[in-house]
């Protein structure tokens, strides 16, 4: 009969034990973690998401009052999800969502994005999901919006920068290199990596705009003092023919001097003579005095 009794108490020990765990779990996973592969989760739904470093006093503190409101919410059922981005875990998603002070909070409304001004503590939190306070914010623009094409790009950007600040440390603790050595490679990597980008964008403009061929015809050398040839005895008849058209220039203004000259002896004297009839019949007879 005892172990008739005891085995209700076990079935009933089972059934709250299961029902804490189901109820701790839930309340453990009501706070998410956000990273480069999740994020895309917050799109749908209604989300408050935090932006924390371990580092940072600020993003302590407001620790216990998250954890508050993620219960409370979920209590409650407002509707509304918690999640948090650690920035120096997914520094990609700072980038995306331009975050440059910590903490900083995000109301996420079925894709469109608000950040959050107002005070940290709960009920200030509470009371902006509850009352739809939300809406008096102005949303994110479009070319801002995290998941626009543009701030993809700025994601890439920062976790570069991360990598390459983590290849910097790495060289400079594992291997023991000053800083000055860590920064002359990375400027030859720099302009190693520019060249050859320069080379590929150089390649691929020839593709889409090749050049155009031209139409010169290679002459060999015999063809070209043939030219040569031909030039100069084109030249020196030219200066033959030229010589030639003087010679004759100049017969002929001989000629013509000596047939003016005899034409100007011969009317000499009829134009003297002309002339001096005319300067008689022009003069006028003196006046006596």
């Amino acid at each position: 009969m005892a172990r008739v009794h005891t085995v209700p108490q076990i079935l009933q020990i089972l059934f709250f034990s299961t029902f804490i765990i189901c109820s701790l779990s839930s309340l453990v996973s009501a706070n998410r973690e956000l990273n480069e592969d999740n994020w895309k989760d917050i799109l749908e739904g209604e989300w408050m998401v935090e932006f924390y470093a371990p580092w940072c006093p600020a993003c302590n503190a407001l620790a216990a009052a998250w954890k508050e409101l993620s219960t409370i919410a979920t209590r409650k059922n407002l509707g509304v999800k918690t999640a948090a981005v650690d920035v120096t875990q997914s520094p990609g998603l700072s980038g995306r969502f331009m975050v440059t002070a910590l903490p900083t909070i995000f109301h996420v409304k079925d894709g469109s994005f608000r950040q959050y001004k107002g005070p940290r503590d709960v009920e200030s939190m509470l009371s902006f999901v509850e009352t739809r306070r939300w809406q008096q914010t102005e949303p994110v623009p479009g070319w801002k919006a995290p998941d626009s094409l543009q701030m993809t790009l700025v994601a890439e950007f920062f976790k570069l920068s991360q990598a390459l600040r983590s290849v910097h440390t790495m060289l400079m603790e594992t291997y023991g290199l000053p800083t000055w050595g860590s920064y002359l490679i990375f400027a030859v990597a720099t302009i190693f990596i520019g060249a050859i980008l320069g080379l590929v964008l150089v390649c691929i403009i020839d593709l889409l705009y090749p050049p155009r061929r031209s139409d010169k015809v290679l002459v060999s050398q015999a063809q070209l003092d043939k030219a040569k040839e031909d030039a100069r005895k084109a030249e020196e008849e030219e200066l033959i023919n030229e010589d030639i058209v003087d010679d004759n220039e100049t017969a002929g203004s001989d000629a013509e001097k000596n047939s003016a000259s005899d034409s100007s002896e011969g009317g000499g004297a009829a134009a003297g003579s002309g002339g001096d009839a005319r300067e008689v019949r022009k003069r006028r007879p003196r006046k006596a005095d």
